[in-house]
């Protein structure tokens, strides 16, 4: 009796471990064919979302930057060495790869902004997923970050390309804390390197204040392997860096002058300059401190709480984050740009969330609530904001349903609807001012420089038109102006160019009273006769010149 009864007992036992082993089997599938569908949709959406709104409206100083650029790398011209370039060679780097991989055309172009999305997108997803956030929480949060982040340009755009790969920097920071895993440390550098390689800020602030929190991180926990990994991986980027510029016969000298030595005499102007009050420091930026004021509270209260909270790991996520996010609002106040950087509420209300989740609050529940409810109200205003208003553009008040497709100029730019500030009212007017120029630069066969802040005239054109930048500010951000201590070696430039491409003349344009300043023709005056040839094109032929 007794031995049945053990039997029985012994064939429930198997049955119900049985059923658990089945069910927690179900569950796991279930998770898995979960997370690949999430992970599907963020890819696919992150991808889509910034490919709509990246051909809708531009401002072509900004919006083309890298268009001709990227044309222009892919055809052989060397940054620094054939144009001068204050910020952005990894930019042209990667479009001309675009390019070769998708061909040479205006959806390329977007498609690059469109992969750094997703890639930033994902990399939210993964890293929110590593910390423990639920699944349905990590693809919420994910998805506000792919509508926040590129779509408000669209187009490549340096600013953008240097806060996202500073971005991925501080996610292997927070995965290399959380994990222990050597190949996150190993990862750092190589992200920023990137970031800096992208703009030199906020890229600069970021890895300034990171390495403060490393150093701090190793002392205190005594890790000091740590500091090997990232330093050896360091050494092997620069060099990497180096061997890649001699290939390119990218001098030093070129680089550091143009890259890091130039950008400063703008910095130290702007700083100098720079309006701080309430509004432009608090006002412009309260969802972002409102994402991050209960973060701020969890962590303060361990800090008094929690014997020996900053040997935590969870402080120094706290601590690595708060510093990006001020690294961020800093260089947005010295930035003349429109604001971008509203993609870093859905990160914080995120971590603000998993904080939150791990405390012992009474009513952490609705505060949790509070937190989705401040991510969804932000995503929702400022997707408004600039992606349907294309406000970054400077196109809030346009009639986008005036826009043409941009194919009216040249095919390579299909898909393109063209629509753009100073022409917001008449874009049939801008098409027909820009056909003119491009019938007119076609008929000259002659070797042409041509200055414009129009950056698609090669790729149109199919031409090599030696610009000597990519386009041309009044206040000096893309090249040296009258009375720069580097004006004598942009203009040493100049004339290399005129030379060894044997120049016969230079355009400039004047399409949308764009106030080019560009005053290197005032030292060849004596050799240019100057003729203008449209209201919108003026050509400087080149007459005896003594270069």
């Amino acid at each position: 009796m007794n031995f049945l009864k053990l039997l029985q007992k012994s064939t429930l036992s198997w049955q119900n471990n049985l059923l658990l082993n089945i069910k927690n089997s179900m569950v796991t599938k279930f998770k898995f064919k979960k997370n690949k569908v999430y992970i599907l949709f963020l890819f696919l959406f992150s991808i889509i979302v910034n490919q709509y709104y990246g051909n809708i409206g531009l401002f072509p100083m900004d919006s083309a930057h890298f268009f001709d650029s990227g044309y222009r790398v892919l055809n052989g011209d060397t940054p620094f060495q054939d144009y001068w370039l204050v910020k952005g060679p990894i930019l042209d780097y990667i479009q001309a790869i675009f390019f070769y991989i998708l061909g040479v055309n205006w959806q390329a172009y977007v498609f690059h902004a469109s992969v750094i999305n997703a890639l930033i997108t994902l990399g939210t997803f993964f890293v929110l997923q590593n910390f423990k956030l639920k699944d349905e929480y990590c693809f919420f949060y994910s998805l506000a970050l792919s509508i926040l982040a590129y779509p408000s340009s669209g187009t490549p755009f340096i600013d953008h390309h240097s806060a996202f790969f500073s971005l991925l920097g501080i996610y292997s920071f927070l995965l290399g804390i959380n994990n222990e895993r050597k190949i996150f440390w190993i990862l750092i550098p190589l992200f920023f390197g990137f970031a800096f390689l992208s703009k030199q800020v906020p890229a600069a602030y970021v890895i300034l204040l990171v390495s403060l929190v490393l150093l701090l991180y190793t002392l205190i926990n005594k890790k000091f392997y740590l500091i090997f990994y990232v330093s050896a991986s360091t050494i092997l980027f620069i060099l990497a860096i180096l061997f890649f510029g001699k290939l390119q016969d990218i001098t030093l000298s070129a680089f550091l002058n143009q890259h890091v030595y130039y950008p400063q005499t703008i910095g130290f102007n702007r700083f100098s300059n720079m309006i701080y009050n309430f509004q432009n420091a608090v006002g412009k930026f309260i969802l972002i401190y409102l994402s991050i004021s209960f973060f701020i509270y969890v962590n303060l209260r361990n800090i008094f709480l929690i014997k020996n909270y900053i040997k935590k790991n969870d402080f120094y996520v706290f601590l690595i984050l708060f510093f990006f996010t001020l690294s961020l609002i800093f260089h947005q106040l010295l930035t003349k740009n429109q604001i971008f950087i509203f993609f870093i509420i859905p990160i914080l209300c995120a971590f603000s969330h998993i904080s939150v989740s791990n405390t012992n609050f009474k009513f952490k529940k609705i505060v949790c609530l509070i937190i989705f409810s401040i991510c969804l109200f932000s995503t929702f205003k400022y997707h408004l904001r600039f992606n349907e208003g294309r406000k970054f553009h400077e196109l809030r008040n346009a009639n986008l349903q005036l826009a043409i497709d941009a194919k009216e100029i040249n095919k390579k730019l299909s898909g393109l609807k063209w629509i753009t500030p100073k022409f917001k009212d008449s874009p049939k007017t801008e098409i027909n001012l820009i056909n003119d120029i491009i019938y007119l630069l076609k008929k000259d066969k002659r070797n042409k420089m041509l200055i414009t802040n129009y950056p698609f005239f090669s790729i149109i054109l199919d031409q090599k038109l030696f610009s000597p930048s990519r386009v041309y500010t009044p206040d000096g951000t893309t090249h040296p102006l009258k009375n720069n201590i580097y004006e004598a070696k942009y203009q040493k430039l100049m004339n290399n160019l005129i030379k060894k491409n044997k120049i016969d003349v230079i355009y400039v344009t004047n399409i949308m009273n764009d106030n080019i300043n560009f005053h290197y023709i005032d030292f060849y005056k004596n050799c240019f006769e100057k003729k203008i040839i449209l209201k919108q094109l003026t050509s400087y032929e080149l007459k005896n010149c003594n270069l």
